[in-house]
């Protein structure tokens, strides 16, 4: 649905995407990661025509954006960073008039219109003018005009900036059923977002491809995998007694959450001898768990590692 083919683009000297190839399949939420500066905003312009390329080549559902823009722009939904509208509009004059600029019909243009405010919850702001909404509303209005046309592609430059727990539990879900016949890209910055609604999570670091795997295998990356994390108020006798256990390849406390974590020795899974070890000791435990890894350090690590070999370039 989606084929990136080295794609490089430059802004007089400065190279923002450095020969980049990747792929998007229907059906699937693929996440696009990166440090702020990476490429993402770029690469995504130029997949829905808005930027042209230095160089490489971009295909929506089969056809060439360069050789067919308008057709291309037609089977994708653009939610831009900030989610730029007309302030002075109200929202329900703003929808129709996307409607119109999607050549829906005007016989369908109401149901279309109907359809979206209430998927992204927008009927108590539909008199509002835009310039007047939140951030959040700001955000949903963004995301209504990006699906009032039933793209079979979707492009989100960070769709839940701005919204509150609840509003981005409900995108989230959106996003999560709207997966099913779409083929949807998002970049953002919530690792989180990744973990519950993508299959799929590209990196990139310098405009170049560093990273592409499901997240529960960028998890497995992570010193955290298979690790066990407990809540409870150790002494450091107890802490330097687990330190020397010869499944324990290292242990962390953090005092202010008395939170402390068993990293195994390679490859082992240690739950139940932690939790034997800490019954026998009677330690009193708040909760135990173990971790299946962290993606904000596997992100820290893949991107600094890339920022460290552009320097000994």
């Amino acid at each position: 649905m989606i084929e990136c083919l080295n794609l490089t683009k430059q802004f007089g000297h400065f190279t923002a995407v450095d020969d980049l190839t990747f792929t998007a399949q229907k059906g699937q939420v693929l996440g696009f990661l990166g440090p702020n500066g990476a490429g993402k905003s770029t690469t995504m312009k130029m997949i829905t025509g808005f930027l042209e390329p230095t160089s490489g080549s971009i295909k929506v559902c089969g056809t060439d954006v360069l050789e067919a823009p308008l057709l291309c722009k037609q089977k994708i939904g653009y939610l831009p960073e900030g989610a730029p509208s007309y302030g002075e509009m109200e929202v329900g004059a703003f929808l129709y008039f996307i409607t119109s600029m999607r050549g829906i019909p005007s016989n369908q243009q109401k149901a279309a219109v109907d359809f979206v405010i209430d998927r992204v919850n927008l009927a108590n702001v539909f008199y509002q003018r835009i310039e007047t909404l939140s951030k959040g509303f700001k955000r949903r209005v963004g995301l209504a005009q990006a699906i009032i046309h039933d793209p079979e592609v979707l492009i989100m430059d960070e769709p839940t900036d701005g919204l509150d727990p609840n509003q981005k539990h409900q995108v989230r879900e959106l996003i999560t059923d709207m997966s099913k016949e779409k083929t949807i890209v998002l970049s953002t910055h919530i690792l989180e977002e990744v973990q519950a609604v993508c299959d799929r999570a590209i990196i990139i670091a310098g405009g170049q491809l560093v990273a592409d795997n499901t997240p529960g295998e960028m998890e497995k990356m992570s010193s955290y995998n298979h690790a066990v994390t407990f809540v409870s108020n150790l002494n450091t006798a107890l802490l330097n007694e687990i330190k020397e256990l010869d499944f324990v390849r290292d242990v962390t406390y953090d005092s202010r959450l008395k939170e402390t974590t068993v990293f195994p020795s390679q490859g082992l899974y240690i739950f139940d001898e932690v939790s034997t070890f800490l019954k026998n000791k009677s330690v009193s435990v708040d909760s135990l768990k173990m971790e299946a890894g962290r993606l904000d350090e596997v992100f820290r690590n893949i991107t600094q590692d890339s920022k460290e070999r552009e320097v000994v370039k």
